[in-house]
């Protein structure tokens, strides 16, 4: 360590817009200067910077994808020989892993970004005999794993023999952008508001089930891109939704997205920790969300901050309740920054780090 400070490389695979990215560049921006010299190292582009990260010292790779990055990932690794990784992303963490195993000083923290097993549902994760084997040398290479959630922490041990004392759980930062909303709303006709990716196992089809049973008019606003686009267009086209659902593939606005709606809706089956979920009840504005494996369930309290349903007519009865009695936008915005406000998060990682670091 230099100068008695721990020299720590997060690495990503790109800073686009997405839920790793956000909070990997933020805690990477934000822990102590005094006690970490600290570097990120992103596989990709400068120009697909969507985070900031001014002030950080950031190398880009400039590859466009994992595999083709390992050459100077491996050369990074050989001439700064830090002190502590931190990676995420399962293919990234498997990359890393292998690579580490030529410096085996070099402590490696994964950082899990999803629940596996619904993961495999929704997703082709086959793997080959080859495969399986280093997946398994990489296993046994990485020094801890950083669970956004107990749900992923607890299927990590109960499903795949992880040993609890590599793992702790550390939930998601709320970001600088995102704080109570000081404009009262004053929609007179609803609108409600999903953020994220287009993905089947994102729910945007029993949302759309839901929202064709209401019987007062709304507006609901879509954000996000995914291979499940059209299906979705498809179902709106078919419930005859398509004059009150708006589609938007980006936009670098979504704190005013949040701040204009009524209600944030969660179709998710299976959610790593929902940071979009987690953004709008920050700025103010509640959520109903269907009671999923995942970090959910530690965000929405019910009655406090939104609701979690069961079925589809549980979410309608949410829905309609929460149209007719509002919950206090500050209270719902209160109750997250109790337990997942920057400074508190980012010290569970500086706290965590300097752990491993040790060990």
């Amino acid at each position: 360590m230099t100068n008695s400070k721990i020299d720590v490389v997060f690495v990503l695979p790109s800073l686009v817009a997405g839920g790793a990215e956000r909070v990997m560049s933020l805690v990477a921006k934000n822990i102590n200067d005094n006690d970490f010299n600290t570097t990120l190292v992103v596989i990709g582009y400068e120009k697909d910077k969507a985070y900031d990260v001014d002030g950080l010292n950031v190398i880009y790779l400039n590859e466009s994808r994992v595999g083709k990055g390992i050459p100077k990932l491996f050369k990074f690794m050989s001439k700064a020989k830090p002190d502590v990784v931190v990676s995420c992303m399962s293919h990234l963490n498997t990359a890393l892993a292998l690579i580490l195993v030529c410096f085996p000083k070099i402590k490696l923290i994964n950082r899990e970004a999803n629940i596996k097993k619904v993961t495999a549902l929704y997703n082709d994760s086959s793997s080959s005999f080859f495969g399986n084997v280093l997946k398994k040398i990489a296993d046994k290479r990485t020094n801890a794993i950083i669970c956004q959630s107990k749900d992923m922490a607890e299927e990590l041990i109960s499903e795949y023999k992880i040993p609890k004392s590599k793992i702790t759980t550390i939930n998601n930062p709320i970001s600088d952008a995102f704080k109570l909303s000081k404009n009262k709303k004053n929609n007179e006709i609803k609108r409600y508001i999903t953020v994220g990716r287009l993905h089947e196992e994102k729910g945007h089809l029993r949302l759309l089930n839901v929202l064709s049973q209401l019987k007062t008019p709304f507006k609901y606003t879509i954000i996000g891109t995914g291979d499940w686009e059209d299906n979705i267009k498809n179902h709106v086209e078919k419930l005859d939704l398509k004059t009150q659902v708006e589609f938007i593939d980006y936009s670098n606005k979504i704190p005013e997205y949040l701040e204009a709606s009524d209600i944030f809706l969660q179709g998710s089956f299976a959610e790593g920790f929902p940071n979009a979920l987690l953004e709008s009840c920050a700025i103010g504005t509640p959520v109903i969300a269907f009671n999923a494996v995942g970090g959910t369930n530690e965000i929405v309290e019910q009655g406090v901050n939104g609701y979690l349903a069961k079925d589809e007519n549980e979410f309608l009865n949410y829905l309609v309740q929460l149209n007719q009695y509002p919950l206090n936008s500050k209270s719902v915005s209160e109750s997250v920054f109790a337990k997942f406000k920057k400074e508190h998060i980012i010290n569970q990682f500086e706290d965590f780090i300097k752990k491993v670091a040790q060990n």
